[in-house]
């Protein structure tokens, strides 16, 4: 982990990953819910509105972040095209956790244990959108162009209808 951000937890991880990139972050509170059309509601937000972070394990062992919108998952023929290798993975929680430092549910790049590249779906492109903030019970709302632009991350359809 950046050692700008040891002894940080949670969401302070990635307030101030988002405050070293100049990107600016809302986290604010949320309710569970029981449905992504209930979070989207929630939040304000269409379902499209709500991004998860997906690690996905390479062959080599290294990992990325994909940023997939609600009601959207991983095409892996897609995702294995553009990343240019044969075989890609969802790691199980607890190999999620340690890439990242941060539990599934909670899952984003700013802040992460490691630095991954990052792949966005063309999807979330011009929009705001909400995404793990390193908590349960947290949301960190951005604009998905600030933020793929802040890690550098690929843009391209990546994604097919859940």
């Amino acid at each position: 982990m950046d050692d700008r951000f040891t002894g940080l937890v949670g969401t302070a991880r990635v307030e101030a990953d988002a405050a070293a990139r100049g990107l600016s972050v809302r986290v604010v509170s949320r309710p569970d819910a029981r449905s992504l059309a209930e979070a989207a509601e929630l939040l304000g937000l269409e379902p499209s509105g709500i991004v998860k972070t997906l690690v996905v394990k390479r062959h080599d062992g290294d990992f990325l972040f994909a940023l997939v919108p609600g009601g959207r998952k991983i095409s892996w023929p897609k995702l294995r095209a553009l990343v240019g290798v044969n075989k890609l993975q969802l790691p199980d929680a607890a190999v999620a956790l340690e890439a990242t430092g941060y539990e599934r549910g909670t899952i984003t790049p700013l802040g992460s244990a490691s630095e991954w590249p990052v792949y966005a779906d063309e999807a979330i492109v011009g929009h705001q959108v909400a995404l793990g903030a390193g908590a349960h019970g947290y949301s960190a709302f951005v604009s998905a162009d600030e933020l793929i632009s802040s890690f550098g991350a690929a843009v391209a359809d990546i994604t097919e209808p859940e």
